[in-house]
């Protein structure tokens, strides 16, 4: 192995080190949340509230901040360290200054911003829903900054601190819930808005203390003229939408879902807080550690070449993943949420979303790996314009699935919701299958073998079975928690699948084995 693909491989593992420890303390920060607001008009509230902070954080921080800076300023830097650090401070500069207008203009335009994200929401439910998106505009500012942060710190291959500093975010809200609590709904999810505040500043702040190397020769300016700046500029907009089309998707899915009943809005954010971490944990941390050697990149067989083992991995990782929201998505729910006024019933509701999202899993992922690639080969005007027919797509089938169809044919209204899901799966899958097209006219990658990809199904539907069935003979046990029942259940399907897949000898699966083999004590 060469030494650029251990370096991206490790890359790729400390990228998935810092999301997975952010995304459990995020586990803990829903579990926490669901605890005291289950699915009840303030968790409706605070969930939409929170989606205008996540989907700017996102946009900036996984979407145009990666996509249009990353790949000019890492290119930059090994030509002319100086050059690159005036091109982050010009940068830095214009997303300062393009960040406080936003937090100004979000405090004094609030009602309609919340009448635009949130229809649906009319009196005490409306005015809480404007007193906490004020709270929290705040912090929106310091997490596109944060965006910035995260950008630089990965051009220098320092990926840890970036995508673990969001703990700092969710444990602050964890902390207000334990100690600045309130009998009254509302009152208790503006102090939890408080506590994201406090932890945007965490989050921002963490980051400054390994960026301070690379800070000199960065200075304040808005001299855009550059032609680097320019670059970066050119290709913040494309990026902007096709890299966060998730996150817009879900902006337009808690809109349509304000119509729906309460608690709608909620079981789609716990839904998402499950079916987004494989899209995270594995297409972010191989697509981020591989972005910016593919920018760097003199061939395109080593494009290619990246391109094909990562969606060789991808599938090993999402294969299984897909399976289970399908199959076990009640389990899952019950494991992180089941406690206080989240009920079982909440549970299976937050299932059926699951079951829908399942379905476009693996063309997300192998997405958002193939967009790495066109913004590799400096083209950001492809993925966009196919995440417009996403978008398009999506918005119209969630409407059609829940807003029209329960009024000509009655389906229950978790049904409903779930149609929202489904619709952004639909969704995908074109998505990917445009961009798939698009990408093999420049690149000769190849396609996931049809036997590699039957192995892999095959072995995780016979644990997601034997898990199903494991979980739901145990519930005569009723001296054992409903978690600790699902725990074990999802522990034996990992189990089934990572021993067919040895059996099957899926490389992906070798590799697994023969490293876990290697950290175990040796017998003498």
């Amino acid at each position: 192995m060469t030494k650029k693909a251990k370096t991206s491989r490790s890359g790729a593992l400390i990228v998935g080190a810092g999301i997975l420890l952010s995304r459990l303390i995020g586990f803990l920060r829903e579990r926490v949340i669901a605890h005291y607001l289950g699915t009840t008009d303030a968790a409706d509230v605070f969930r939409a509230a929170l989606r205008i902070p996540n989907l700017l954080q996102n946009l900036f921080g996984e979407g145009a901040m990666s996509a249009s800076f990353i790949p000019v300023y890492a290119s930059l830097h090994e030509k002319n360290p100086q050059d690159a650090a005036r091109v982050a401070g010009v940068i830095g500069s214009l997303l300062t200054l393009m960040t406080s207008i936003l937090v100004l203009l979000g405090l004094l335009f609030t009602p309609q911003l919340v009448d635009l994200i949130t229809p649906g929401f009319a009196g005490e439910k409306r005015e809480a829903a404007i007193t906490l998106v004020r709270i929290l505009f705040p912090g929106i500012g310091l997490l596109v900054l944060s965006a910035f942060c995260l950008g630089v710190l990965n051009s220098h291959r320092k990926f840890f601190v970036p995508y673990a500093a969001p703990v700092l975010w969710s444990g602050a809200i964890i902390a207000t819930a334990f100690f600045w609590q309130s009998p009254h709904a509302y009152v208790f999810a503006e102090h939890l808005a408080w506590g994201a505040v406090i932890g945007s500043f965490l989050q921002l702040g963490i980051q400054v203390f390994p960026l301070w190397p690379y800070l000199h020769g960065m200075k304040l300016s808005l001299n855009w003229r550059s032609e680097p700046v320019q670059t970066v500029l050119t290709r913040f907009v494309p990026s902007l939408f096709s890299r966060g089309v998730v996150q817009i998707s879900a902006f337009f899915e808690s809109i349509i879902a304000s119509f729906l009943r309460t608690g709608a809005i909620a079981n789609l954010g716990y839904a998402q807080l499950l079916y987004t971490l494989p899209t995270s944990l594995f297409g972010s941390s191989i697509a981020a550690a591989k972005l910016v050697d593919m920018s760097v990149a003199e061939q395109r067989t080593e494009i290619a070449r990246n391109l094909t083992q990562g969606m060789r991995q991808l599938a090993f990782f999402i294969v299984p993943s897909a399976i289970s929201f399908l199959m076990l998505g009640h389990v899952l729910a019950a494991i992180l949420f089941q406690t206080g006024k989240f009920t079982a019933d909440d549970a299976h509701s937050v299932w059926l979303i699951l079951a829908a999202s399942s379905l476009g899993l693996m063309a997300s992922t192998q997405g958002r790996l193939i967009t790495t690639a066109f913004y590799a080969l400096k083209n950001t005007a492809t993925p966009f314009k196919f995440s417009v027919v996403r978008v398009t797509i999506s918005i119209l089938l969630a409407a059609f699935f829940s807003l029209f169809l329960p009024r000509i044919w009655p389906i229950p209204p978790d049904w409903a919701t779930a149609g929202i899901a489904m619709a952004s799966s639909l969704a995908g899958l074109v998505e990917f299958f445009l961009l798939r097209k698009a990408l093999s006219r420049d690149v000769a990658f190849e396609n996931l073998p049809a036997r590699y990809l039957g192995s892999l199904i095959l072995s995780a539907l016979i644990g997601a079975a034997t898990g199903y069935a494991v979980f739901h003979f145990a519930e005569s046990l009723t001296l054992i928690p409903v978690w600790i029942r699902g725990i074990f259940a999802v522990g034996v399907f990992g189990t089934i699948y990572l021993g067919l897949t040895l059996v099957f000898k899926v490389t992906e699966s070798q590799a697994f084995y023969q490293k876990v083999r290697r950290r175990l004590p040796s017998r003498k």
